[in-house]
């Protein structure tokens, strides 16, 4: 409850703004649940009468823009959760964008001299005041450098940090308050989402950090001339600027039009597809939003990909573990798929009959070739949800990033096998991770470990012996809130202790003061004080019993 006052009282303004948009649109059960109703005027309680026509997907959707950023971002992010939501609530969510009406360039104008350290029109040969695209974070432009190459700077909106980590502060705190108030929520993994949607905020924020990106997937493909990463120019990019090569191309969404520019729409897709899969399945560094304002379709029929602000990483397990579900995928084989489940869920509970009747109905849909993959990894989600199972957020994100790249692949060519071309990179990797020099390396390793176990082992069985010989040997059990009925019973343990001590104190003294002191209208004044001090005590005891509810 403190920390509830807390962070009220530092956000209260945006708190209030977040609870009235939600109200206005209709999607006020969370504002009930969380008790904020109370922080808005009686007029602002109403839902708009142009949204009580939309559905509940709906108006949630228009409430997530209404809001900004930050909500539009975790939208996005829940949007790739289907192991959560159902497809009518994903759906809506996808639906998300962030473009909005652009600043005037008075507006920006000053923050972009102040982040060149000088006039942008004498940093730059030309520069165009009209933004070429705006969103919700940033503005871009498009300018000419003295040398002639043609660069774009993307430019973050002024005063748009504050607002974002004030969003971030309530998403956290209501995300504890839900994790702590059921099982049920706590299922949702709230935390964990809104703890990934402020790392992915903070990344999208700093411009510095999103070139520092686009140099290191440069650098993984810089022996590859079919896939073109923009050049940054560290000289005037910084954390609110961020100025890089200009490519031109073709957006990837009409096979027609890319024919008719002296393109092969089937070469593209195909360079398309292998270097997602191997930014995903070597490298561990991919594109997170490779959407067709993503990827750009050039000459000599090369593939360019831009805008680094959501970039994901895979560790070397994770990238093991996605090898073994394609293989499993590919194969038809249910228990690989099973397994997969279960090593990315934390249930322990799971019911290893439905487990396996589940995958095997999943490998039935998607047995027929060629395999689709986006089609295969949503139903992989939805199946996650029918078993509640909750996958991991990172894993979401790359299985967004996938069913986004394969959308835009296949409308350049719709008879892509995305599976196709990722079965020779996928035998390589497996290859590569049981060849002998990589089963010698982990042996290496184990036998090290074994080593400084066995070293240590001794020890630990002297002091276990020691221990059972005096009988010091204790045994600690765990029982699911067992801590918090604890401290609620010293909690009223405390109280009554007060209560108890009060009244003796009451009891004890009131015979020998009643008769004391002077008297107020026939009363004495030690009675008086006594009776206003007990209705004092009782008025705020009511306020904070009333307060904490």
């Amino acid at each position: 409850m403190l920390e509830t006052a807390i962070v009220a009282a530092r956000d209260r303004t945006r708190l209030i703004d977040v609870a009235s948009i939600f109200i206005r649109y209709g999607v006020d059960g969370l504002v009930d649940q969380l008790n904020l109703r109370k922080l808005l005027p009686q007029s602002q309680q109403r839902i708009d009468a142009q949204h009580e026509e939309l559905s509940q997907p709906e108006r949630l959707r228009k409430a997530i823009e209404a809001l900004g950023p930050t909500y539009i971002k975790l939208g996005q992010i829940l949007a790739t959760r289907h192991d959560l939501l159902g497809p009518e609530w994903t759906g809506e969510l996808a639906k998300l964008h962030s473009s909005v009406e652009p600043l005037p360039w008075s507006l920006v104008f000053e923050q972009i001299h102040e982040d060149l350290n000088g006039d942008p029109y004498q940093v730059f040969a030309s520069f165009d005041e009209q933004p070429i695209a705006a969103a919700s974070i940033a503005q871009v432009y498009k300018a000419t450098l003295h040398s002639g190459e043609q660069v774009v700077l993307k430019v973050r909106r002024p005063k748009l940090r504050p607002v974002i980590e004030a969003d971030l502060r309530l998403l956290s705190h209501i995300a504890r308050l839900l994790q702590q108030s059921s099982d049920e929520w706590k299922r949702y993994r709230p935390l964990e989402i809104v703890s990934y949607l402020g790392a992915a905020m903070r990344d999208e924020l700093d411009f510095a950090r999103e070139g520092h990106y686009c140099d290191e997937v440069a650098r993984n493909f810089e022996s590859d001339p079919t896939v073109v990463i923009p050049k940054i120019y560290w000289e005037w990019t910084s954390e609110r600027l961020l100025v890089q090569e200009f490519i031109e191309g073709y957006p990837p969404i009409d096979a027609k039009q890319l024919r008719g520019a002296g393109l092969d729409p089937h070469a593209l897709a195909r360079r398309g597809a292998k270097a997602i899969l191997q930014m995903v399945l070597e490298d561990g560094v991919f594109h997170a939003d490779p959407h067709p304002g993503n990827m750009i379709a050039m000459a000599e029929n090369r593939v360019g990909f831009i805008d680094f602000g959501m970039v994901g990483r895979l560790s070397e397990r994770r990238k093991h573990e996605l090898l073994i579900l394609f293989r499993a995928l590919v194969e038809g084989r249910a228990d690989g798929v099973a397994s997969m489940l279960l090593s990315w869920s934390d249930q322990y509970d799971s019911d290893p009959v439905a487990l396996n009747a589940a995958t095997e109905r999943f490998l039935a849909r998607h047995g027929i070739k060629p395999l689709k993959i986006s089609h295969a990894l949503s139903d992989f989600m939805s199946l996650a949800r029918e078993l509640h199972i909750a996958l991991p957020t990172d894993l979401s994100l790359l299985f967004k990033a996938f069913i986004t790249a394969d959308g835009v692949l296949l409308r350049m060519d719709p008879t892509l096998d995305i599976v196709a071309v990722a079965q020779p990179l996928v035998q390589s990797q497996m290859t590569r991770q049981y060849s002998p020099r990589a089963l010698r390396r982990r042996a290496t390793y184990l036998a090290a470990e074994f080593y400084d176990l066995a070293a240590d082992m001794p020890g630990y069985v002297r002091l276990l012996m020691h221990r059972l010989r005096h009988g010091r040997v204790g045994v600690d059990l765990e029982v699911r809130h067992m801590r918090d009925l604890g401290q609620s019973l010293e909690r009223a343990a405390t109280r009554l202790c007060i209560a108890v001590v009060t009244a003796a104190f009451a009891l004890g003294l009131a015979p020998h003061l009643i008769n004391l002191g002077p008297s107020v209208f026939g009363v004495p004044l030690f009675t008086l004080l006594g009776i206003a001090a007990t209705l004092c005590g009782s008025g705020l005891l009511l306020f904070w019993l009333w307060w904490r509810r």
